[in-house]
């Protein structure tokens, strides 16, 4: 789970994180986030332990120290920097799932759809999009494709979603085998 963790924000965004939150517990499944405890990634996590979801937390020692651990994990791990946060989040999860954030998301976010079009894991890479939230993004990633800089099947790899239950079940769908070919 990527999304935003600065407050304050919108409450229709805590919102869409708790519904989100809802949504892993009552599918039976677990939670592995940023690891923080505030704005849309502590209300995910709240609302997915809430519904009996077990949360795990990969956060920076950094992050830690400032007291922003979402010490209620049911597993908190702390990293040395935020690389190897992404690599352990990598790792604990079966799928992505990038909710509305900001430069932070985004980074992360990039980083996982990338290395999946390069073949790197087969795990799906859902973006929950209901307010457009991306658009100028996306537009702009649609532009490097036009200029021939992105092929189509790496904006084939990314699935953008604009409800909650269409996002859980992209990350439950399987995904097809990559074509990228260097």
């Amino acid at each position: 789970m990527y999304c935003g963790s600065i407050e304050p924000v919108d409450p229709r965004f805590l919102k869409l994180a708790a519904d989100v939150g809802r949504g892993i517990a009552a599918r039976g499944w677990q939670l592995v986030s940023g690891g923080g405890r505030r704005s849309m990634m502590g209300a995910v996590a709240v609302a997915a332990r809430a519904g009996g979801a077990r949360t795990t937390g990969v956060i920076p020692g950094s992050m830690v120290e400032r007291e922003w651990a979402d010490h209620d994990s049911d597993e908190l791990l702390v990293t040395e920097s935020m690389r190897d946060r992404k690599a352990v989040m990598e790792t604990h999860a079966d799928a992505f799932l990038a909710l509305p954030g900001g430069v932070g998301t985004c980074e992360e976010l990039f980083e996982v759809w990338t290395s999946g079009y390069l073949g790197l894991h087969a795990k799906p890479v859902v973006v929950l999009d209901p307010g457009d939230h991306y658009g100028g993004l996306l537009d702009w990633v649609r532009g490097l494709r036009d200029a021939g800089f992105v092929e189509q099947a790496a904006l084939d790899r990314l699935v953008v979603t604009r409800e909650v239950d269409e996002a859980l079940d992209a990350c439950a769908a399987p995904v097809p085998e990559p074509r990228y070919r260097p």
